[in-house]
């Protein structure tokens, strides 16, 4: 348990926090930030892979191709979720796969970042680290992961909606709001 601001023990994690959404959602910011005013450590399943290949998410597409990573995807969410209670970042594609909402949904909760496609491609037209946005027309290709994803993501336990100009401070307060309102993914003192 970690202690409170005035030394009352505070709640404890139950079960871990998954942050599931669209690249560009906020998943790794907002669950570094949950994690830190939870006092839990973060993890990002997109980091424990590259970590385990040695290589870049861009590179094992490249090599071996995305039903290859998705299958590594899938291995290393099972690993994590059976760890101490956590917030966990997954990559924009792990939660259209049935059997990864089956793990997560028996282990932890899933917080579903939903943003706009403004407001997601704003945050990641810039950026040459999506290999699915390799495209002739990104913007394009972004708005069509999105239409595809989205019955997926609305199958998560949480919904929590982002908008623009919204601190990473004030996201993860709502973020907040939505767990400690669903019961069983904390354990108070009485």
């Amino acid at each position: 348990m970690t202690r409170g601001s005035r030394g009352k023990m505070a709640c404890r994690l139950e079960k871990t926090v998954v942050m599931v959404g669209m690249m560009g959602a906020g998943k790794s910011a907002i669950g570094r930030a949950l994690a830190e005013r939870l006092g839990v450590p973060f993890l990002d399943s997109d980091a424990e892979i590259e970590r385990a290949a040695a290589m870049s998410i861009s590179e094992i597409f490249a090599r071996d191709g995305e039903s290859f990573f998705r299958r590594r995807e899938t291995e290393v969410i099972r690993r994590l979720l059976e760890g101490a209670p956590c917030v966990l970042s997954t990559g924009g594609g792990a939660f259209l796969s049935e059997r990864n909402r089956r793990l997560i949904a028996e282990r932890g909760v899933s917080v579903w970042l939903d943003a706009d496609l403004d407001l997601l491609w704003a945050r990641v037209r810039n950026k040459d680290t999506r290999p699915l946005l390799r495209t002739d027309n990104p913007r394009e290709t972004l708005a069509t992961l999105q239409d595809q994803r989205v019955p997926s993501y609305a199958e998560a336990t949480l919904r929590v909606m982002a908008e623009e100009g919204l601190s990473i401070e004030a996201m993860t307060q709502r973020v907040l709001e939505a767990i400690r309102a669903h019961e069983g993914v904390f354990t108070c003192p009485a």
